[in-house]
């Protein structure tokens, strides 16, 4: 079996083994088979510059790339909760809301609601703000 075969192989089974982990450390050391398994096409290297091509390149993804990414991902910078997305957001009163009952349409869907103030009562086409997403139910308060 030719060696830039070899070196692929095992770049895409460190990938895959990625999947499982989630840690990025085995996505870099596939980075690093990866590039070797160039080189080793493109120049026709013997084993040991490939295992040092995989060497130098796996290193420097760890250090380099690898913190920035998972820098990166910590941060949260993707799409935000779709609950959260609904907090802040308009609704209409469709079934009278107070405590224990209640009926709003937020974002095209029904919703169970319940005041943000216990004693408050909302009838139906009145205009609500969403505070926040209590499992189920949205809980709203009016703006005036």
């Amino acid at each position: 079996m030719p060696l830039p075969l070899i070196w692929l192989i095992l770049a895409l089974g460190l990938a895959g083994a990625e999947a499982l982990t989630g840690d990025m450390f085995l996505l870099m050391l596939a980075g690093g088979a990866l590039a070797a398994s160039g080189s080793s096409w493109l120049f026709d290297l013997p084993l040991w510059a490939d295992g040092v091509v995989f060497l130098v390149v796996s290193v420097l993804l760890l250090v380099l790339v690898r913190p920035a990414l998972r820098r990166r991902f910590e941060l949260g910078r993707g799409l935000p909760e779709p609950v959260k997305a609904l907090e802040g957001k308009s609704a209409l009163v469709l079934d009278r809301v107070t405590q224990h009952e209640g009926q709003v349409k937020l974002d095209g869907e029904v919703w169970t609601a319940r005041p943000l103030n216990d004693h408050d009562v909302y009838e139906p086409g009145d205009q609500v703000t969403v505070v926040r997403i209590d499992g189920a139910t949205a809980v709203v308060f009016k703006t005036m």
